[in-house]
């Protein structure tokens, strides 16, 4: 019996949930069909933003947002700006203000160095080189991604051994701006609210999406559509999801219980 196989208990009509290593899927359940990937898509923007730091068109300390903000802040959820409007809530740096508008304004900033669209340069910087062909950005840089398990776990792949801006990665994959408090969506208030550049840090956050046995290393974000994707550098291993039914209680219980499922069946020292 393998650990997917709660997968089916799920109250879901559509799940795809693939386990992935370095060298590529371990294992895999559902059916490979395009499905939205919500805020997953703010890993892919992240990538991207960083693919063009590391390509010179941007660094992440200059000006970008409102004032006092940088690119820095805007990948961290620090730039102050709401959810989804360009309203000011706090200070740069002051708090952990989970902004969808913050990625949007990060992705317009891009566009005025590189030209284009962000969908092109999404495509041109990340997808194409990973081989997600499937895959495309049909809004927001934000929330509008849309693609299949396969595309999602060649991004797990990729997360694991980077090929892409490879040494600006672990620092992307650190705290930033640390002992900030903020809102972690679904699962209340977090002191401290740990972020990376563009990536939710699980380091001691309880509750979490994530399993009692992911390490305080996981890093990864999760959607409103039901999607997740987390990625275990202790263990070597990550766990993407895609499903049809948005994100409420039942996720907040079936998640961690199946991340816990799957590092003991793939990885017992885990934890």
């Amino acid at each position: 019996m393998s650990a997917l196989d709660i997968v089916k208990t799920w109250p879901v009509n559509t799940a795809a949930v693939a386990v992935v290593d370095a060298g590529g899927v371990r294992d895999r359940t559902g059916p490979d069909v395009a499905l939205p990937w919500a805020s997953v898509t703010k890993l892919l923007t992240a990538v991207t933003v960083l693919v063009a730091v590391d390509r010179g068109d941007v660094t992440l300390d200059e000006p970008a947002g409102p004032a006092g903000s940088t690119v820095r802040h805007l990948l961290a959820h620090t730039s102050g700006v709401a959810f989804d409007e360009d309203r000011q809530l706090a200070a740069p740096g002051r708090k952990r203000v989970y902004s969808n508008r913050g990625f949007e304004l990060l992705a317009d900033f891009v566009l005025t160095r590189t030209g284009g669209t962000f969908a092109e340069l999404m495509t041109e910087s990340v997808l194409r080189p990973l081989g997600m062909g499937a895959t495309r950005l049909a809004g927001s840089p934000a929330a509008g991604a849309v693609g299949p398990v396969s595309d999602l776990a060649l991004l797990a792949q990729e997360l694991l051994e980077p090929t892409l801006a490879q040494d600006l990665m672990p620092e992307a994959t650190r705290v930033q701006f640390p002992g900030v408090s903020g809102v972690l969506p679904g699962f209340g208030r977090q002191d401290p609210n740990d972020w990376g550049l563009g990536f939710e840090l699980r380091d001691g956050k309880t509750p979490h999406w994530t399993g009692s046995r992911n390490s305080p290393g996981t890093f990864g974000h999760f959607g409103k559509t039901g999607t997740f994707l987390w990625v275990d550098p202790r263990a070597g291993l990550a766990l993407a999801c895609l499903t049809d039914r948005d994100f409420g209680e039942w996720a907040a219980e079936a998640w961690p219980a199946l991340s816990d499922a799957v590092l003991d069946e793939h990885h017992p020292s885990a934890g």
